[in-house]
């Protein structure tokens, strides 16, 4: 039966049990007595909501405190085995799959490096499903435990009734490559199971707000500078977070190309593999053979060389120029946005680090309006380079939670595409 507001005692069910699993989750172990107060709810709904999660096993006793005058209080907590996530970065040198329990203690981890083939559809989605199948192996747990698997991948991701999650990658070749359907061929998740596909910036937001340097924060942007750069919106509005293709703002009218094809993006002046082709043009020695990562590494050191040593003034020039480049593309995020933190995440951001944040933000502050940059912190990340695999763990225990603890219905089925099919016919036998 519906109410006035057309909620059902169903959904007002679903609702308690949302509201006494993140209460636990987040601020946990709590005591009956203070999961009312902290959750609105009688008393009588928190022991009727209680009964049922610890009858469900999701909820477990963890210890007692005393109380005044009373008998002591029984601490309440999430089981952290009630659960499983995984997971999964494509980031740009490697797919890095992750295993984690419900309180996001990981179990077990598998990669697999990007090389010559880069990101071939088909090469991608081979390496998630061996990975996805490699950490369950190890960790022994049967894959329909899972509540879910969570997927960061570069690009926009379009969310369609009859394909499932279109991702549209103009950076790395992907035009509208239906990724849902095509991990659902062949997944060695069955159809309880549900993948979730989002933008790794957003994913990367996600983590760093439930448990990084975003906690408590309304509004932020959280800034993903790997081989490119992406962010990440958080705001009252969009408390899940929003994708921004913030690399592609122009900032140099017919400047370089950029990735995308596009000429003077910021991408093209401000991510690692710009920067780095930069350092190559003019006359830095880069490792040959190198991938991006290490080659940063050596950049680094010739632009900052341990004990006194002369710094390569090209590698220094081209660092510096990077930094004026993504301050002021921060400056763009400050005055549009007005954030409260600015967080700088990926493996790109971290190698950089501390010693070239402070160049950062003076940039970004000079060429941001006053007023909102006056209120505006810049600062790293919190939670290193598994940020991205952590937020993709979060959307199905974001969904769990919505769901009031319930597992998910079976996944539906999307049709293989037609280009797919027509190329395993023709492959030789």
């Amino acid at each position: 039966m519906a109410g006035r507001n057309g909620r059902t005692v169903r959904d007002l069910r679903r609702a308690n049990r949302t509201a006494v699993l993140q209460r636990l989750y987040f601020d946990g172990p709590l005591s009956r007595f203070e999961l009312g107060p902290a959750t609105g709810l009688s008393s009588g709904s928190v022991s009727n909501v209680v009964a049922d999660l610890v009858a469900d096993g999701l909820v477990e006793e963890a210890g007692s405190v005393d109380s005044d005058g009373g008998r002591p209080r029984t601490l309440l907590r999430v089981s952290p085995a009630s659960g499983h996530m995984i997971g999964v970065d494509v980031g740009e040198t490697r797919v890095r799959v992750e295993l984690f329990d419900l309180t996001l203690t990981e179990l077990a981890r598998a990669e697999r490096p990007l090389t010559q083939q880069g990101y071939d559809v088909e090469v991608i989605v081979g390496h998630i499903r061996d990975g996805i199948a490699e950490v369950l192996a190890a960790a022994g747990l049967p894959p329909e435990r899972l509540l879910g698997a969570g997927i960061g991948v570069p690009g926009i991701v379009e969310h369609t009734q009859d394909r499932g999650a279109v991702v549209h990658g103009q950076t790395i070749g992907w035009d509208a490559v239906p990724l849902e359907a095509l991990l659902r061929a062949g997944s060695p998740l069955p159809d309880t199971v549900p993948h979730f596909i989002d933008n790794g910036a957003k994913t990367l937001g996600q983590a760093e707000m439930w448990f990084g340097a975003g906690r408590g924060a309304r509004n932020a942007v959280v800034v993903l500078f790997g081989s490119g750069v992406g962010a990440s919106l958080v705001t009252p509005e969009v408390e899940q977070g929003r994708a921004v293709e913030w690399g592609h703002l122009t900032v140099r009218v017919r400047g370089r190309r950029c990735r995308c094809g596009a000429l003077g993006c910021l991408e093209a002046y401000a991510g690692a593999e710009s920067l780095l082709a930069r350092w190559r043009e003019e006359g830095g020695s880069v490792p040959g053979g190198a991938d991006e990562e290490t080659a940063l590494t050596a950049m680094l050191a010739a632009a900052y060389p341990p004990g006194g040593e002369a710094a390569d003034p090209v590698a220094l020039a081209v660092l510096e120029e990077t930094a004026e480049y993504l301050g002021a593309g921060l400056s763009d995020l400050i005055n549009l946005f007005q954030p409260e933190r600015i967080l700088i995440g990926g493996w790109a951001g971290l190698q950089l680090g501390t010693r070239f944040l402070p160049a950062v933000r003076r940039h970004a502050v000079s060429y941001a309006l006053r007023h909102p940059a006056q209120k505006v912190t810049v600062d790293l990340g919190r939670l290193g380079p598994d940020a991205v695999t952590v937020g993709a763990a979060i959307l199905p225990l974001a969904d769990f939670f919505a769901r009031g603890g319930r597992r998910p219905e079976p996944a539906p089925e999307y049709p293989v595409p037609a280009w797919r099919t027509a190329l395993e016919e023709r492959a030789p036998q």
